[in-house]
């Protein structure tokens, strides 16, 4: 129904996705505009950096295409309209990510793609089958840890109602946070991101593998880099676990 209707003014969708893959692109001519005036940033060279970015732009062009509408539920519980949603004979969850899908949000994954497209073509890296097959996995589990992020925080939105800022802290905020190289930031926010809250395998770790480099921290097993979708579904098995305990605790507005 959402898509039908904002497919009805065509024109108007255009521009909207168009708007929003060029304001999202301003984080990237960001990049480029530091990269006018030093040669590497963390010792990783433009097409890399360009790499980490695609990657993460675009996974999480997918979870918020898919369920970026998650950050709505706390509006929901806070009126009681969620009532309506737990009477129809459907999914909640599945009704929350479809609650005012907005198409528009294409314009950031094409984005994201972009980039990835020009980082693949520039990157001096040596392919191999592997590593041509990691790149779409990289994305689809990087969509999917997103969207566990996602789903755990729409269920915290059960308890604070006015947490849709906090849950984009860790969502946009996280993905804001993989665009540039690990290197860039203190061992202890790289292991927090890695261990408690595995962002990194949606590319820091399996990025290093491709392009040659050294995982983020030492220590790390060898096969770490084939671990995201392993990762992707321990995030989904927790996020799920999340939604059910917060489905539950929900008491409605009363009359």
């Amino acid at each position: 129904m959402w898509i039908r209707s904002t497919l009805t003014y065509r024109l108007s969708f255009a521009l909207t996705a168009f708007g929003g893959l060029v304001v999202t692109g301003l984080d990237f001519v960001t990049i480029m505009l530091m990269f006018s005036r030093v040669d590497v940033l963390g010792g990783y060279s433009l097409p890399e950096v360009a790499f980490l970015y695609g990657l993460s732009a675009t996974s999480f062009g997918v979870a918020d295409l898919v369920m970026g509408s998650a950050a709505r539920l706390g509006t929901r519980v806070r009126d009681g309209t969620l009532d309506t949603l737990l009477v129809r004979p459907a999914p909640v969850l599945a009704q929350v990510a479809a609650d005012r899908f907005a198409l528009r949000r294409v314009g950031r994954f094409s984005q994201g793609a972009l980039v990835l497209g020009y980082a693949l073509v520039a990157s001096d890296v040596a392919w191999t089958p592997v590593k041509v097959l990691m790149v779409p996995g990289m994305v689809v589990c990087g969509g999917v840890i997103f969207c566990a992020v996602f789903v755990v925080g729409a269920a915290f939105q059960f308890v604070a109602q006015d947490a849709s800022e906090v849950q984009s802290a860790f969502t946009y905020g996280g993905q804001t946070l993989l665009q540039y190289p690990p290197t860039v930031f203190g061992k202890e926010l790289v292991r927090g991101v890695t261990f408690m809250f595995p962002l990194a395998f949606v590319n820091w770790v399996p990025a290093a593998y491709v392009l040659g480099r050294p995982y983020p921290l030492d220590g790390l097993p060898e096969g770490a880099a084939f671990a995201p979708p392993l990762v992707a579904a321990v995030c989904c098995a927790a996020a799920g676990l999340a939604w059910r305990a917060g489905l539950r605790s929900y008491r409605s507005t009363g009359s």
